[in-house]
């Protein structure tokens, strides 16, 4: 009996390997930007890319608070051009983190997304840091 799970064939071994492996040249998660971000040593500038008003409500510790729409060349020379960015935004219902990789991606940017937002952020059990203001 099939149904919508079954009625379309997984992919073989070989292509499933190559596409998840591909994944995580993309995106990153929650505990991996936690636990680079407490290393001391992330290698990566973390981008808030929401709003002044919803970054100030919360944000990860160490984001800089750029929104996506305010990614242009020019601000982004005060980074060196190898500089990792990881961008995220709200969460799985909001597009922005895409949005500003896509800006990052175009200016030639080496960039991935933190899966999951802040309301991953959250579900991970990591707080949010209260205050600051946008870039």
């Amino acid at each position: 009996m099939s149904n919508a799970v079954t009625a379309v064939p997984a992919a073989p071994p070989a292509e499933a390997e190559a596409h998840f492996a591909a994944e995580f040249a993309f995106e990153t998660d929650c505990w991996d930007v936690h636990e680079a971000l407490v290393s001391g040593a992330p290698g990566f500038v973390l981008l808030d890319v929401r709003g002044p008003a919803l970054f100030a409500a919360g944000h990860v510790a160490g984001a800089v608070s750029l929104p996506h729409g305010k990614i242009t060349e020019r601000r982004m020379a005060d980074w060196p051009a190898e500089t990792l960015f990881v961008t995220y935004c709200a969460g799985p219902h909001c597009n922005g983190a895409a949005r500003g990789a896509l800006r990052l991606a175009k200016l030639g940017r080496p960039v991935k997304i933190m899966a999951g937002g802040v309301t991953g952020w959250l579900d991970e059990g990591f707080a949010l840091e209260k205050g600051g203001t946008a870039s």
